[in-house]
């Protein structure tokens, strides 16, 4: 494990918005709330994100104090990161905070020098590639298990 690389809060600031890595401060309820939601986690517990930011490097955004954008990273710190869950509130959308938050935890210390790092999107293809991310070069080569339903319950 990079152990104080992700206990260490890393923080950066721009005008009144601020993106930190401090746990503490994150606002669980906010995330839960927009990945209940969202195209890739509908129905999701909040068990579930806890769980998943306890076992990853986060991100969160901030105007004022208040929580307004998220990201998650899974990564050794050493060699691989998976970014998963990157969002901006829509009403603080269309101002470059996306791009931030991406640009800002790829400089992240845990995060430099790595051979790899992927993500996923349906639709965000332009913004992560003003990030450096390309489409897989060899597709053929990745495999995946993929539960797309898994947090729904019961009928609709």
């Amino acid at each position: 494990m990079p152990g104080a690389l992700f206990d260490t809060p890393f923080t950066v600031g721009r005008g009144v918005d601020e993106i930190s890595t401090s746990r503490e401060r994150l606002d669980v309820a906010v995330i839960h709330a927009f990945l209940a939601e969202s195209y890739w986690s509908p129905g999701i517990p909040r068990e579930t994100v806890e769980r998943a930011i306890a076992g990853s490097l986060n991100f969160g955004v901030y105007r004022n104090g208040r929580q307004i954008g998220f990201a998650r990273v899974i990564t050794d710190g050493a060699t691989f990161a998976y970014f998963a869950d990157v969002f901006v509130l829509p009403d603080y959308r269309g101002a470059g905070l996306a791009t931030w938050l991406m640009t800002t935890a790829l400089t992240h210390p845990a995060l430099t020098g790595l051979r790899r790092c992927l993500l996923v999107t349906r639709d965000a293809q332009a913004l992560y590639a003003r990030c450096g991310f390309t489409p897989i070069a060899r597709p053929e080569r990745f495999m995946e298990i993929t539960r797309p339903d898994i947090y729904r319950t019961g009928s609709d």
